[in-house]
């Protein structure tokens, strides 16, 4: 019997994975998907995400430093420099390349397949044909393992679906730059566009996402904000890919034997960019829990240290979930920029 059988081999998944192997445990992974795994991400790494990757011995080398958060509208502008590190800019293909080959080096098994059907006895879960004494359901936003265990909720609020694609241009920032519906000359008064996002990942190379409620295609999307047409003059260097709806609603993370962690864990939004920040630091949760034998203290950790990000992003979330809400954002960050900058230093 394996110590540790983990659903989903994406970031949240290999980073359970190896902690649970430089603690000691054997780790299986199960992942339906070829390597290197592509999604629809924003591909900015907080420095906090950072920290954790080095933590991990995971080599991430290929990035491309990141200075702060800018907030744009058009006319307007505000900026946060992270305070004592970089972020990071790291495609999510090139992230998951470098995770997967850290848990090959530590001995973990990555076996191509799917779970399906899991079975709990007092001390063992068996599922995918493995007996293991834990499972880490890490298979993503819309898990398959958490809704069998009666674990999802609905949840009534507007859906938010996201929308990625790359361009080959030089990246004129250094910063992660969220373009707001704003005024400006070419914007739609009493539209509610949701957010771009502009991520350099490469000295040739920009990823760019929409945020939104409102379900049209990607070109669509980026006609809402004109500003950003010149400076996407190069051609496209990937397909669209999307994703949502993207809150989640859990009713625990807990069930017997099996954790969830990562997206699988419960999703509020995108909208702060820490997914990788929060998939690591629940993962490292998960494994000390099991460890210790304490698999019922994970729902109290994951909460802790979760708490801060649920919290700015649905106040934030609050406030843009209108047209004239929206269009608050940015000039309200310009003129308090004290503001501003701790709340970029709070997510970090």
């Amino acid at each position: 019997m394996i110590d540790l059988l983990v659903a989903g081999g994406g970031p949240a998944g290999l980073g359970t994975a190896i902690h649970a192997a430089l603690t000691g445990m054997e780790a299986v992974v199960i992942e339906p998907r070829a390597t290197p795994v592509d999604k629809a991400c924003g591909e900015g790494i907080m420095p906090g995400g950072v920290r954790a990757l080095n933590a991990l011995g995971v080599d991430v080398a290929g990035g491309y430093p990141l200075r702060g958060i800018r907030y744009v509208d058009g006319r307007r502008h505000a900026e946060a420099p992270f305070h004592a590190a970089s972020g990071l800019g790291m495609r999510r293909t090139d992230l998951h390349a470098a995770l997967s080959w850290r848990a090959a080096e530590l001995g973990v098994k990555i076996l191509t397949g799917k779970v399906g059907e899991v079975r709990q006895s007092d001390d063992s879960v068996t599922a995918a044909g493995l007996r293991a004494r834990w499972l880490v359901a890490a298979d993503g936003l819309h898990s398959p393992i958490r809704h069998a265990l009666g674990l999802a909720r609905p949840d009534p609020r507007p859906r938010r679906y996201g929308l990625r694609r790359h361009y080959r241009v030089r990246p004129w920032t250094d910063f992660v730059e969220v373009h707001w519906p704003g005024d400006g000359p070419g914007s739609v008064p009493g539209s509610h566009a949701g957010e771009v996002y502009i991520t350099p990942v490469g000295a040739e190379l920009v990823g760019v996402a929409v945020l939104s409620t409102e379900r049209r295609g990607f070109d669509a999307h980026l006609a809402a904000f004109p500003e950003l047409v010149p400076l996407l003059d190069g051609p496209p260097a990937s397909a669209v890919r999307g994703a949502g709806p993207l809150r989640q609603r859990v009713a625990r993370r807990t069930a017997g034997r099996v954790l969830l962690v990562g997206d699988a864990a419960g999703y509020v939004d995108a909208l702060t960019g820490e997914g990788i920040a929060l998939a690591l630091a629940s993962a490292q949760a998960a494994v000390r829990c099991l460890k210790a034998g304490r698999p019922q203290a994970y729902e109290g950790e994951w909460r802790r240290l979760s708490r801060r990000h649920r919290l700015l992003t649905e106040g934030l979330l609050r406030v843009s979930g209108s047209a004239a809400g929206a269009r608050l954002i940015v000039p309200a960050a310009a003129r308090m920029p004290s503001v501003f900058s701790a709340a970029v230093r709070a997510l970090q």
